[in-house]
């Protein structure tokens, strides 16, 4: 079971935990603090302290010299950094007591974390519909748009995380990539297979690297059908239906193929980090979740509103 926060969500935004070693060469927690964020100011991290407002379980204050092994856990608000605007909404498609469905944009990332906290899907969500006990269900990357799902209460949320878990739940993409090298438009093929295809590999994510890897030599872990939706002289448009969910895996299967995804920072080449051009969002797009919702029995559909920009404007019947 997860463990609750003794700190109230604040502005939309939980309290974060850390957890604390029980031995080692701090005399206290707040020693530890200091050199586990080391790139902060320490006097003013060591006022926080001072202020109450760094918790343990119960919610019991610490003080700048409460010892190490006191506590195994802390929680704590980040100070809320210094953030660009996203000059996109997200949509509702659907609330009800149990379930919230929104239509994210590009660019807004699923949750708070690094230099977004309230620009993110989730701390949008809480303080448009006053609830705070919204949490996402999945996830979606920050810069793909599409529906994404979350829990509006904690009493059913695991109903629905199941789903998820037990991969019952039929998502849709969309992508364009940049047409192939060795595209043939009389007989269409990717990777040298006829649509549709279904392309396996073995995906790895390395420790301090923000891509994943492919490692042709181990057993496949991801899998993805594709299917041709149309293509012009220039772009290629997918539709991509993935039965695993492995970290960047349309991202990085589609780059695998000769098909990277237009607008890809990542993939097939790992560009430098830059300021966001919102006129080059990447062009993917989770259209489409389908499953049968576990307390009603239902069979439901929701699908984005949203179309990729780069898309051809003819698409071939599938």
């Amino acid at each position: 079971m997860a463990m609750l926060s003794p700190l109230p969500v604040r502005d939309g935004v939980g309290a974060t935990r850390l957890r604390i070693p029980r031995e080692g060469p701090w005399v206290t927690v707040a020693d530890y603090m200091v050199e586990r964020f080391g790139h902060l100011d320490p006097e003013r991290l060591l006022a926080r302290f001072d202020r109450g407002e760094i918790v343990g379980i119960g919610a019991v204050v610490l003080h700048r010299d409460t010892p190490l092994g006191a506590h195994e856990f802390v929680w704590y608000y980040r100070e809320p950094p210094v953030e660009n605007e996203i000059p996109f909404e997200i949509d509702v498609l659907y609330a009800d007591d149990d379930l919230v469905v929104a239509d994210k944009p590009h660019f807004l990332p699923t949750t708070p974390g690094g230099k977004y906290l309230q620009n993110s899907a989730l701390v949008r969500l809480r303080r448009a519909l006053g609830n705070d006990d919204l949490t996402p269900i999945h996830r979606l990357d920050r810069a793909t748009a599409g529906v994404l799902m979350f829990s509006a209460r904690r009493e059913t949320r695991g109903a629905y995380q199941l789903l998820f878990e037990n991969r019952r739940v039929t998502k849709v993409y969309e992508a364009v990539s940049s047409l192939p090298a060795e595209w043939h438009p009389d007989a269409p093929l990717l990777g040298g297979m006829p649509f549709p295809l279904t392309y396996r590999n073995h995906i790895v994510k390395q420790p301090g690297s923000v891509c994943v890897q492919v490692d042709e030599t181990a057993e496949p872990n991801s899998e993805t059908r594709i299917e041709l939706l149309g293509f012009t002289a220039e772009a290629l448009h997918t539709r991509l239906l993935p039965h695993t969910g492995r970290m960047h895996q349309l991202r990085v299967q589609l780059a695998a193929l000769g098909a990277g995804i237009r607008n890809d920072g990542f993939y097939p080449v790992l560009l430098p980090d830059g300021p966001d051009d919102f006129s080059r969002p990447l062009q993917l797009l989770a259209k489409q979740l389908r499953f049968v919702d576990p307390l009603s029995g239902e069979d439901r559909t929701f699908t984005s509103r949203r179309v990729l920009a780069e898309a051809p404007d003819a698409t071939l019947s599938t």
